[in-house]
């Protein structure tokens, strides 16, 4: 095919901030391309640049041949159909085509031809007198795209004109897009910032971020051979998880290692390995290269999507001691007042400085009057060391109300693994059945009543501690002690398939050779 565009080291700025790095791009005649990429990528720039509503800060853009960074925009054969289409309202749809070719003093007869034409094109016969203003949101695209190409350009651009339009619609239009690039024969660039478009329409994908080309190809080679997780992640729903490429088709991640069809990666070079969720086979637990239980399943429609955890994740359990809590009354003030015992890290109390409403609601300790109003705690008095052993504190009223409870201050005992090189940490803590009874979102609660939290043992970025187990019932608890179990999230893999299985179900996942990829991992940014 014959080059038509060619973008040359194109550099851009607003505000100081580059927007475009030194993009260079060529694109063929009659192509169907798409510039895919999250809002800010610099696609949307990239366009109007061509366009001619931009001029780039450095760089060339060559059409057909010839430079065209100092033509004006209505001089390129170049036209652009916006998101919001920008329609004449006061025109019917007839005019609203005939627009371009009116400036262009064309005769009548002509237009009427030429109109005649694009409204068969876009499967609008018969609307010629139809005001815009009375048009669904797909009939006024399909006018726009009419208006554009009525002028027989050599490029159309397309600057996500499908966003504003219902799914069924923008699916239908997807379709028309892709036949009338066919049956017209131009070149057509369309940005958007969704995979779907992208791949059921274009020729060539464009995969951009934070101002540079990460990749580019059709979409079988875009989808099935992306060249960095970012590329993985935005086309279609992917696992990535860490691998090291042992040598030539053998890759090795989740202490296994596994054959795979790549090569000409460095000797036990780190990787990140892919494997698309339509790719993995569910099968009995015995026959599975990967052994794991459901944690979730989602019907969408004509397939479940599953997430399968083949490995545990991090985990620390700690005791609760629920406690029925005793008001202390005072009768000469008419205030009662009521504490927990608590635990608290011998750490928190070395590394900073405990203030009286941290021990306060540690303690869940409260007051209150004949009326059951609340009532401030004014005094806190204590003789808490940072070494471990059993301590008392105080809590009292301006009125002399007053509670003590025990404090243990104990060291952390952290749970480090190294697998998963994550750390995690919890306390045992007091709580009372009407707190438990009274929560409104228990699992997070326990979480801050026993100061979970989880990291990463490399940056100490914090982990998401994503399942906390317990075998009692919040609205029935007794007094006594039990188990929690906070855990961070192992290795999970998304599933595809169309058999159904419940939540807890033990099965096998299967892959083969040809559903591993592996890819470079990216080299950040200095």
């Amino acid at each position: 095919m014959r080059k038509l565009i060619e973008f040359k080291n194109i550099v851009k700025t607003f505000d100081g901030q580059v927007v475009l790095k030194g993009v260079n791009l060529n694109i063929y005649e009659n192509e169907f391309v798409t510039l895919l990429g999250p809002s800010g990528c610099g696609k949307t720039t990239l366009l109007r640049i061509l366009g001619g509503f931009l001029e780039q800060d450095e760089g060339t853009v060559i059409f057909d041949g010839q430079c065209i960074d100092k033509v004006p925009p209505y001089r390129r054969e170049i036209n652009t159909v916006f998101q919001r289409y920008a329609l004449f309202p006061h025109l019917n749809v007839y005019e609203n085509i005939a627009f371009g070719l009116r400036i262009k003093k064309t005769g009548d007869d002509i237009i009427r031809q030429k109109v005649s034409r694009m409204l068969s094109l876009v499967n609008l016969e018969g609307y010629e007198k139809r005001r815009v203003t009375k048009l669904s949101g797909g009939q006024q695209q399909r006018v726009a795209i009419a208006r554009a190409l009525v002028n027989e350009p050599n490029v159309l651009l397309l600057d996500e004109p499908l966003g504003a339009l219902d799914l069924k619609l923008r699916k239908e239009m997807q379709r028309e897009l892709k036949r009338i690039q066919q049956e017209v024969g131009i070149t057509f660039i369309y940005v958007t910032h969704d995979q779907e478009e992208a791949l059921t329409m274009s020729d060539k994908i464009v995969v951009m971020n934070a101002g540079e080309i990460k990749q580019i190809g059709t979409p079988l080679e875009i989808y099935n051979e992306p060249v960095n997780a970012y590329v993985a992640r935005f086309i279609g729903e992917s696992n990535i998880v860490d691998g090291i490429m042992k040598e030539d088709y053998k890759v090795r991640f989740d202490d296994r290692d596994y054959e795979c069809v790549d090569f000409g990666f460095r000797s036990n070079e780190p990787v990140d390995v892919l494997i698309r969720p339509e790719d993995i086979s569910i099968v009995r637990p015995e026959e599975g290269v990967m052994r794991g239980e459901v944690k979730s399943v989602l019907f969408k429609g004509v397939h479940y999507e599953l997430m399968v955890e083949t490995k545990t994740g991090t985990s620390k359990t700690v005791e609760m001691h629920v406690v029925t809590q005793h008001d202390i009354e005072n009768p000469q003030s008419g205030e009662k007042i009521s504490a927990n015992d608590f635990y608290v890290d011998s750490e928190d109390l070395n590394t900073r400085e405990m203030t009286d409403a941290d021990f306060i609601s540690i303690a869940n300790a409260q007051a209150w009057d004949g009326d059951n109003r609340d009532i401030s705690l004014t005094r806190v008095t204590h003789n808490i060391g940072n070494t471990p052993g059993v301590y008392h504190i105080t809590f009292g009223t301006e009125k002399g109300t007053e509670v003590t409870v025990k404090v243990y201050v104990v060291h952390p005992e952290y749970v480090e693994d190294a697998r998963h090189n994550i750390g995690i940490s919890a306390l045992d803590f007091f709580i009372t059945p009407e707190d438990l009874q009274e929560s409104m979102a228990i699992s997070t609660d326990l979480k801050t009543w026993a100061s979970a939290e989880a990291w990463n043992l490399q940056d100490d970025t914090a982990v998401d501690i994503t399942d906390v187990k317990f075998d009692f019932d919040p609205a029935t608890v007794t007094e006594g002690s039990y188990q929690i179990t906070f855990s961070t999230r192992g290795r999970v893999f998304k599933v595809e398939t169309t058999a159904h299985h419940e939540v807890g179900d033990r099965v096998g996942l299967s892959i083969g050779p040809e559903d591993i990829h592996v890819m470079h991992k990216e080299v950040a940014d200095a």
